[in-house]
């Protein structure tokens, strides 16, 4: 599947198109996107290869999936107002930890303004349990 069949808006194929990739560090994490839009995104990343010392998943391994997943809904929402969303605040809370597997980021927005965004990142285990809650807020800025 390429990232651009992940979109689920025109804006979103848009954006995907003129990306053309998630950036660096997610493809190293191996970050894959699922789905794509202002309101909703989500994406996977394997706990292997995303480890700390002592086994789990480090938490900033949860940051970048949760930074990735709100800044691009964010950009979707700026790109039909020719601006760019730009990360201005995130804050993560981690509450269990993974050792092997795959977890799920899902992003819902809380709110889409004129200047500011913010999206709520839920990350997930293959059971379900919640790992770790994300938090980003984004400006919009002109192109």
């Amino acid at each position: 599947m390429s990232i651009i069949d992940a979109a689920r808006t025109d804006a979103a194929r848009r954006l995907l198109e003129q990306r053309g990739t998630l950036g660096e560090l997610a493809e190293k994490l191996g970050i894959t996107l699922v789905s794509l839009s202002a309101d909703e995104a989500v994406a996977t990343m394997p706990a292997e290869g995303n480890r700390q010392p002592y086994g789990v998943v480090n938490g900033g391994a949860y940051v970048t999936l949760g930074e990735t997943l709100g800044s691009f809904a964010a950009n979707v929402h700026a790109i039909d107002r020719d601006k760019v969303a730009v990360g201005i605040e995130i804050n993560a809370t981690h509450t269990r930890s993974v050792r092997t597997g795959t977890v799920t980021g899902t992003c819902r927005a809380l709110h889409l303004g004129g200047t500011l965004t913010t999206h709520e990142i839920t990350i997930t285990d293959e059971q379900d349990r919640l790992i770790s809650t994300v938090r980003i807020t984004n400006f919009l800025r002109n192109a």
